[in-house]
Parts: structure tokens; C-alpha cells; sequence
């Protein structure tokens, strides 16, 4: 007999977005909780703010010009809260810069041509939000592709260069297009879109309601 096709959920997301952080843990508490459905998760690159420079901005003097003298502690701590609940451990005192993130998304692009994507996505999340590493950084960059089995040298390399610049770029065209605004979004079986950081149980609905309909659907 064969095996089932996996469901395809893809996540539209950027590596500095808290949100997606937190939707990562939901998403996985989700899958978890629906074992019988095996799924294929694809991360797609978005840009939470295409102004930003290639190298990045300082975090406070960006977080001014964009919110102005507002306090911002309050939905800090708030986020923090609930990372802790969804074991998203964020230290958001330690991050100093607002980085640009195309070169991010290409490298989880490399990362995913070698069957590591998840992993890159985990080390991007935990290198920003818990770490407080730029990662807009070219070395930060290859040292989180070679942990995860990528060639540093290589990513470096192509980092250098222009390199799956276009193709990453496409996709976030592709993503505005469809009408993705906000991140994360979770786009399951090609059919249902579920925007924001729903909870597992929202999600995990989500995957099973696709799984059904296409269970039934004419060959």
C-alpha cells in the first residue's frame, strides 16, 4: 500500500517576527496532536518591513521612528509571557538591531534544498529573539547554516553575491499577491488560510477539516 500523500501547510513568516515564533510552537503543537495526518511543512520568506536597509538599523532608533516615544514594555512583556508558556523564551532586552532579512530567507532556502529548513528556521527564531544575535549578519548567517549541516564557506560565499536573491523575492511577491498582509500565515493544503498565531487547537482543526475534504475529493 502506498503512503499517503503528506497535507501541505506552508508558513508565511519572517525570521523577526515574535509572532511566528510563537505560531512555530502552536504549529507544532498542532501536527502533533493530529498523528494520523502526515503533513509537509514549507517555510516561505515575507518581509515584516521591506525599508529596512541590507544593514539593518539600530533597535531602538528604529522601534522610535516606527512607534514613536510609545512604551513599549507593556506588549514586551506581554509577548514574553506567552513565549514562556509556548517555550518561545524571548529576551527581547538583548536585541540591538533591527536587521533587513532577505539574506535570512535566502539561507533557509539553502537549508531547505538539503532537508533541513526546520532546523534553520529554529535557529534563526532562537539566534534573534533569545540570543539577540543580528541576524542580518553574514557570519552570524553561516554560523547558523553550518550548525545546522550547511557548508559555512559556501553560504558565506553565496551570501557574497546576488545569489537566489530574485527567487526569494519572487516568493514574497507571490505571498502580497495572494493577499498575505501579515505574518504568520498558514496556508494548508493549498486550500485554507489561517492567519495570526491561532492557537494549536485552531490549527490542528484546520489540518484535520483539509485532510477530510481531501480525503473525499474526486481522483
Amino acid at each position: 500500500m502506498a503512503a499517503a500523500v503528506p497535507l501541505s501547510i506552508d508558513v508565511v513568516s519572517d525570521v523577526v517576527c515574535p509572532w511566528c515564533f510563537i505560531g512555530k510552537r502552536r504549529l507544532e503543537a498542532a501536527i502533533a496532536s493530529v498523528p494520523d495526518v502526515p503533513v509537509a511543512v514549507r517555510w516561505r520568506p515575507f518581509l515584516l518591513d521591506p525599508s529596512i536597509p541590507p544593514g539593518g538599523l539600530d533597535r531602538q532608533e528604529y522601534m522610535r521612528q516606527k512607534f514613536g516615544d510609545r512604551d513599549l514594555a507593556a506588549s514586551h512583556d506581554r509577548l514574553t509571557e506567552m513565549g514562556r508558556a509556548e517555550g518561545a523564551p524571548y529576551r527581547f532586552d538583548l536585541i540591538k538591531r533591527s536587521p533587513n532579512t532577505i539574506d535570512a530567507h535566502r539561507v533557509v532556502r539553502w537549508a531547505s534544498e538539503a532537508g533541513h529548513e526546520d532546523a534553520m528556521v529554529e535557529r534563526l527564531f532562537t539566534d534573534y529573539f533569545v540570543n539577540g544575535r543580528d541576524v542580518g549578519n553574514h557570519e552570524i548567517l553561516a554560523d547558523a547554516a553550518e550548525s545546522v549541516g550547511l557548508d559555512r564557506t559556501t553560504t558565506l560565499r553565496r551570501l557574497s553575491t546576488p545569489y537566489d536573491r530574485a527567487a526569494v523575492e519572487a516568493e514574497i511577491a507571490a505571498a502580497q499577491r495572494i493577499g498575505v498582509t501579515g505574518v504568520p500565515c498558514f496556508i494548508i493544503g493549498n486550500k485554507y488560510g489561517v492567519v495570526g498565531a491561532q492557537t494549536a487547537d485552531i490549527l490542528a482543526g484546520a489540518i484535520r477539516k483539509a485532510a477530510e475534504e481531501r480525503a473525499v475529493a474526486p481522483a
